[in-house]
């Protein structure tokens, strides 16, 4: 039996290995005091289980001990056997106990959705794997799955994931979804329909804009979470054009309503006659004109190359986006659904942008483009855009 400890940054980490079993338990046990002695205060420990194949009521009495002394204590990476004996004690109640993932590969699968978060692959007819960029934490990977819960709640159609899995290095989330397509491959496969989805894409945001998230609630502020988007890429911008991001969002009148602020085609998925939400990630609540401006930034000005992203050539994208912005604000006057759009502009150019705060992994090139757009699409329309947002007040949500 190996127990291993080391020391990252406040944290303790110790790796078991082998069966910890009643007559290893008293040595290990020894062995680890030993060794976390050594590494002076620290403020919590992670216990990595992976190599661990038995545990006995002895071992247990080891894992009580060390989370008693280290209220923040996790144990993680715990095999089905091992994992069903905490269960079984009543352990996954008293300590954070993490199983270990089932590892699946998407190697050969068709690609069907990319974001700023990951890549959806089909697995099969009746599956799908969202695999997250490399490096993101499994506290956002929980997010996604809490966020699609509490908007299925609230009565949006949203596909809820069934199982977490390791994809090589990163994460993945599993859903069943029965003969589903991306409402992008719908387009490009059916364009002569475009008129019918466009009609589905707007009823798709008006649901979601009807409902109202009453608090306390898990959902958070899309406000907020707009604003640390931009401080986040101070990195790559200095702090005027921070400021005039800033500024522009700030205007934003608040309100409740239900927002899931990536709404792009490749992002619901068609099934039978129904649009389902996808990619949960961002979820949060606010005004509606989040929504919109994020997801005309992807549908109208997107950065990169619009066809492999979205999946179909730019000139549908911006059709299909007048046709659902006149079904969406239908009954508008020409002159009002104009000023509208100007809004919505206005706000997507901030979305633009903060999408970089996605990532640390995007690439040199792919800033450096956003760097260079930031020029045209935000500074040389400072006064164009200030000027448009000091209009926002006007939009009342109902």
């Amino acid at each position: 039996m190996k127990a291993i400890v080391s020391k990252e940054g406040t944290h303790a980490f110790l790796r078991l290995e082998g069966r910890l079993d009643t007559a290893a338990s008293q040595q290990v046990s020894m062995n680890i005091d030993e060794q976390l002695a050594t590494l002076g205060h620290v403020d919590g420990l992670v216990c990595d289980a992976k190599g661990l194949e038995y545990i006995s009521s002895s071992g247990l009495r080891v894992l009580l001990t060390l989370r008693k002394r280290y209220p923040d204590f996790l144990l993680k990476e715990v095999c089905s056997e091992v994992y069903e004996v905490l269960e079984m004690t009543g352990f996954t109640k008293m300590m954070t106990v993490e199983r270990a993932l089932r590892s699946m590969s998407v190697d050969g699968c068709e690609e069907i959705g990319r974001g700023g978060v990951g890549i959806v692959y089909r697995i099969n007819e009746d599956t799908i794997i969202k695999v997250f960029r490399e490096g993101t934490d499994i506290s956002e990977v929980r997010r996604e799955i809490t966020m699609s819960k509490e908007a299925f709640v609230l009565g949006m159609p949203t596909a809820i994931s069934f199982d977490v899995v390791r994809v090589g290095s990163q994460y993945g989330l599993v859903y069943e979804l029965l003969n589903a397509e991306t409402l992008s491959a719908c387009i490009y496969k059916n364009p002569s329909r475009l008129d019918e989805y466009a009609s589905l894409y707007a009823g798709l945001f008006r649901q979601l804009h009807s409902i109202e998230v009453q608090q306390p609630s898990l959902i958070p502020n899309a406000m907020q979470h707009v604003e640390e988007s931009i401080h986040y890429i101070s990195r790559y911008f200095d702090a005027p054009s921070i400021d005039l991001l800033l500024s522009i969002v700030s205007a934003i009148p608040q309100a409740n309503r239900l927002l899931h602020c990536d709404l792009q085609t490749k992002n619901a998925m068609m099934q039978g006659d129904e649009l389902m939400l996808i990619d949960m990630g961002e979820v949060g609540y606010g005004h509606p004109m989040i929504d919109l401006g994020n997801a005309h930034s992807a549908m109208v000005a997107l950065i990169g190359d619009y066809e492999k992203i979205i999946g179909f050539p730019r000139e549908i994208g911006l059709d299909l986006w007048k046709r659902t912005m006149h079904y969406y604000f239908e009954g508008l006057s020409e002159v009002d659904f104009a000023h509208r759009m100007e809004q919505i502009e206005a706000v997507s150019v901030v979305r633009n942008f903060t999408w970089l705060s996605l990532s640390d992994s995007f690439p040199e090139a792919v800033i450096k483009e956003c760097q260079q757009a930031f020029g045209e699409r935000v500074l040389k329309r400072k006064d164009y855009l200030l000027d448009i947002s000091r209009t926002f007040s006007d939009w009342t949500v109902k």
